[in-house]
């Protein structure tokens, strides 16, 4: 669906995209994650023929986007960070707009419309000016517009950025729904926890590198191993703390007053053996359970902790 390499952007010495390599299947709901700056919003611009990269190639549904540049636009629906919409226009008048600049008809816009806004919860705003809406309802309006023209690849640059509680939730059930047609879709966002409940691949930028990307399974996996263990011991914490980085499967997350966190890819009867070796070493282990990888830990290891830290939950 979604073929980049090699892509570069450059503004002057600077490097914003260096060297990104990414496959996107058809179908995938792709979480795009970074920090600021860390070049997400530059290579969203590239791919939608925004922005000329410095080199490299973008393919969409095999089609060359530089060389294609038209045709390109015909494969994408775009959802900017800050949409611009016509206040002064009603919302089918909006969406006629729309859809004539692709060039259809207006019996064909008017039945696609009507789909749209029912999928989107806005059938009984069609009437309305578009400045009457919420912020939420714009947002919504703003990703059936982009569907206007029926695109392959749907992006969504931080659709969510400056909703409310509940209009995040209905914004996820569309990206969801939208999923369940067999729709690809790529979403930059800064709310990971969301993130992790609606997309089955992600990628994670830092410093205009992509850092790792694939299905969440397999990238959890590489990483640190799917699971991680919190160990509760009473004492000093330094020699449990050694044994455990001896361990070629462990990975010593953290360590707070009477907890360590690990991340591992060991079986259930090598972690049974873990504990037995920590306590035959006379460490007082009060309490362990386990816990599946999360969407922050992973972003936190990869991208260099608190510095680059956002937002993980709202």
């Amino acid at each position: 669906m979604l073929q980049i390499n090699h892509l570069y952007k450059n503004y002057g010495k600077f490097q914003a995209v260096n060297d990104l390599n990414l496959h996107i299947e058809k179908g995938d709901l792709f979480g795009f994650v970074g920090p600021n700056g860390a070049g997400k919003t530059t290579t969203i611009r590239m791919v939608c023929g925004l922005m000329p990269p410095t080199s490299g190639s973008i393919q969409i549904n095999g089609i060359d986007a530089l060389s294609n540049p038209k045709d390109i636009k015909k494969q994408i629906g775009y959802v900017p960070d800050f949409f611009g919409v016509y206040d002064n226009l009603k919302v089918t008048e909006y969406m006629d707009f729309y859809g004539s600049m692709y060039g259809m008809s207006s019996r064909d816009i008017a039945k696609i419309s009507d789909d749209l806004l029912e999928l989107v919860n806005l059938s009984d705003k069609k009437e309305v000016y578009v400045d009457t809406l919420s912020r939420g309802m714009k947002q919504r309006l703003c990703v059936a517009r982009a569907l206007i023209h029926n695109p392959a690849l749907l992006v969504l640059d931080e659709p969510n950025s400056g909703l409310d509680p509940r209009a995040r939730v209905e914004m996820k059930e569309l990206l969801l729904n939208l999923k369940s047609m067999g729709k690809t879709i790529v979403i930059s966002s800064h709310i990971l926890s969301e993130l992790s409940e609606m997309c089955n691949s992600i990628g994670i930028m830092n410093r205009g590198h992509l850092v790792i990307a694939g299905k969440i399974d397999d990238v959890m996996s590489q990483v640190f191993g799917k699971n991680q263990i919190i160990i509760t011991i009473e004492g000093d914490m330094e020699p449990a703390v050694r044994m455990l980085k001896e361990h070629v499967n462990v990975k010593v997350e953290s360590v707070g007053e009477k907890e360590i966190r690990i991340f591992h890819s060991l079986t259930q009867m090598e972690i049974a053996q873990l504990i037995a070796e920590l306590i035959g070493r006379g460490i007082l282990v009060t309490g362990f359970h386990t816990q599946e990888g999360n969407l922050e830990a992973l972003f936190m290891e990869l991208t260099g902790g608190a510095e680059n830290a956002i937002e993980s939950n709202c």
